[in-house]
């Protein structure tokens, strides 16, 4: 299978349409293109473009291609679930709007440390996987995750059946303390599972790094554009089956095909060339934090200082596009953290900050961007 996913998550819309309003002649276009290349994996999930994301696949890829030219992934909505008769459900749903028989993959969407004991243990999610890939209804099964190399080291214990990992990653993330793309790919290697890499472009953000950066990335291989460079990294790594881009015109598809038709991975200069690039997006950044941690001691409130500094960075600098996965990390980790609002101004924080920042006022940023 070529390293290059379809994300069925940005799609072209009509002019002045909304979430559902998606230009189909165009999505059928794109599809044709990228089947006729090699291409094959196609990802989509129950809310994507207002819960028609489903339905757009089987109008415009099933009717055109045999069953054996595309793969499909789904996911079940953990978010939604309440009860165990919600997944049969939800899944004969989903099977009815994708318009086939079977996943090729089919995940778990979004595990993560609020939801894993509450609804997925506490539901059975994994055994009813396994039970549809028994009955033959899912080939492979995984889960999408967003959350610390922690508790994806407890899952992965925990169910050593799953197959693959769907991680957010991309070379402005990969050290990053807060997602942690390197210690959940890691992780997900040492158990020997295979990793799906989504978010290689930060939603399209990496797209548009500063100038300077860009510049960077022309002198090392002009014909390559910069959203290139943030796929190739992802699709670099040895256990990453595929990396998912999230298209939105013909022009994102025709230059993803260019490149990974015949994927090449990066070379040693080549990863050089993003370390420099990266180096610049790193000094235009808002809050000159170094994640050292050493305000975390003594606070009362359990705020996740660092973290939140390093998500509030990467949202100022890159944007959201529309969707910001900054935001729901911020979540995810405010549920075993203090929020940035809970700052009671003690200024513990503050006397002990090998840098000397204003953590307070910063605070005060964070939770005007992440809670508004």
């Amino acid at each position: 299978m070529k390293k290059l996913g379809f994300g069925l998550m940005r799609l072209p819309i009509m002019p002045g349409g909304n979430g559902r309003s998606v230009d189909m002649n165009t999505v059928k276009l794109m599809a044709d293109l990228f089947i006729s290349n090699g291409f094959t994996y196609f990802d989509t999930a129950y809310m994507y473009h207002s819960y028609f994301s489903e339905a757009v696949f089987s109008r415009t890829v099933v009717p055109f291609h045999p069953r054996d030219a595309y793969t499909i992934a789904d996911k079940m909505p953990t978010m939604y679930l309440q009860r165990e008769e919600d997944m049969p459900a939800i899944f004969e749903r989903q099977l009815r709007r994708c318009g086939v028989d079977y996943f090729d993959y089919y995940m778990m969407h979004d595990v993560n440390m609020s939801n894993y004991e509450s609804t997925v243990e506490r539901l059975g999610e994994f055994e009813f996987l396994l039970d549809r890939k028994r009955e033959g209804l899912v080939r492979h099964v995984g889960f999408s995750y967003h959350d610390d190399a922690v508790l994806l080291d407890r899952i992965l214990t925990d169910h050593p059946e799953v197959e693959f990992v769907q991680l957010q990653i991309n070379y402005m993330d990969w050290d990053s303390e807060s997602i942690q793309s390197r210690l959940c790919y890691e992780t997900a290697v040492r158990h020997g599972k295979k990793v799906i890499a989504m978010e290689p472009v930060k939603g399209g953000t990496l797209a548009s790094v500063p100038d300077a950066a860009e510049m960077i990335f022309r002198n090392r291989d002009p014909e390559m554009s910069t959203a290139s460079w943030a796929i190739r990294y992802a699709a670099s790594l040895p256990e990453v089956m595929v990396v998912l881009s999230g298209m939105s015109t013909m022009d994102q598809l025709r230059d993803n095909i260019g490149y990974m038709k015949d994927f090449k991975p990066l070379d040693r200069e080549d990863y050089k060339t993003v370390e420099r690039a990266l180096n610049v997006i790193k000094g235009a950044v808002d809050i000159p934090c170094t994640g050292c941690g050493y305000c975390l001691d003594g606070c009362p409130k359990n705020i996740a200082i660092p973290k939140y500094f390093a998500l509030y960075n990467t949202e100022r600098l890159l944007g959201s596009c529309g969707f910001s996965p900054q935001e729901e990390y911020y979540w995810n980790c405010a549920e075993t953290h203090g929020r940035a609002s809970d700052c009671i101004r003690c200024g513990k924080c503050e006397a002990i900050c090998p840098q000397h920042l204003n953590i307070r006022e910063r605070l005060t940023d964070v939770a005007a961007l992440f809670e508004k």
